[in-house]
């Protein structure tokens, strides 16, 4: 097996890149109108529609641990966010609003007339993700956020190294300590795949989203969202590092309704990092597509819906 240079310049297996290569190769693109250009849309699987938004300065990469599963029963569309990845610039002030407008666009061109998504929402995917769920009820039935801040909770002061400046194995070694501060708990699961997404996602991302994270902004558009709501935390997620129940209550003073999974030992990028757990999650978290029986449902009060799963 050979060695080439990823986009961060680090020598990696050929092997180690693979699953990115081949989600690439298996997509099908869609684009939607946004600002002077388009949002770009990547599609796998077949079955009711499972919408997946990324988190800032991220593109459709953040979900590669996680589509070949979830793409298994379901038609799975991975967006990059205006801004960010492949896709333009929103037309107006990149806010919150401006950014789900588009989406909220792109679902409507996208979806089947009288079809609605289970809409999943990573970091600022989240809040994009709730104001969608606000703005276009008829296409989403179910919102579920992963990471989410923006809940007026106070969120932890985070160094993270320049990059842009660097070069080779300086350039690895800012991006390996980048992920370990704000991204994943465990250093050892920050493998060339992850470098290689967070270079990729680096060199492409114009629109900075790291403003809205300490507003009410989720919050406020939770509360006219009128779908079930779940959510997922990892247990040791660095932005809600200084209060992560105080988190999960602020959700639940919004959403006393919402359902809450936390991830033990998992990090910010829970979805990468702990892939298997997050999926058993969304197995409890997701309502059941229509003509399937019921899955089982964890009994109890609020002890049951705030479950650690295991990995």
């Amino acid at each position: 097996m050979g060695l080439k240079a990823s986009s961060s310049g680090e020598d990696v297996s050929d092997a180690s890149l693979a699953p990115l290569e081949q989600l690439s190769a298996a997509a099908r693109r869609r684009t939607t109108p946004c600002g002077a250009g388009a949002m770009v849309w990547h599609l796998w699987g077949e079955g009711p529609p499972l919408v997946l938004l990324h988190g800032g300065s991220g593109s459709w990469r953040h979900w590669a641990r996680n589509i070949a599963v979830l793409s298994r029963n379901r038609t799975v569309l991975a967006a990059d966010l205006p801004g960010l990845g492949e896709s333009a610039m929103p037309s107006g002030p990149p806010t919150p609003e401006e950014v789900s407008a588009v989406v909220a666009g792109g679902l409507q061109r996208l979806l089947p007339e009288g079809v609605a998504c289970d809409l999943i929402g990573f970091s600022f995917g989240a809040l994009i993700a709730s104001h969608t769920a606000a703005a276009a009820p008829a296409h989403v039935r179910s919102l579920t956020l992963l990471g989410a801040g923006a809940l007026g909770t106070p969120r932890a002061a985070i160094r993270l190294e320049r990059v842009r400046d660097k070069a080779g194995a300086e350039r690895v070694a800012a991006h390996r300590t980048n992920l370990a501060r704000l991204m994943i708990a465990d250093p050892a699961r920050i493998d060339a795949l992850a470098l290689e997404i967070q270079e990729w996602n680096s060199r492409h991302a114009r629109l900075t989203s790291v403003p809205f994270a300490t507003t009410t902004s989720l919050g406020e558009a939770l509360a006219r969202v009128p779908v079930p709501v779940g959510a997922i935390w990892g247990e040791c997620d660095a932005p809600a590092a200084p209060d992560l129940p105080g988190r999960v209550a602020a959700l639940r003073r919004v959403r006393p309704d919402a359902r809450v999974r936390i991830i033990p030992g998992a990090g910010h990028w829970v979805a990468y990092e702990a892939p298997e757990a997050v999926h058993a999650a969304l197995n409890e978290l997701l309502p059941e597509p229509a003509g399937h029986a019921p899955r089982a449902r964890p009994e109890g009060g609020l002890h049951a819906e705030c479950h650690r799963t295991s990995l």
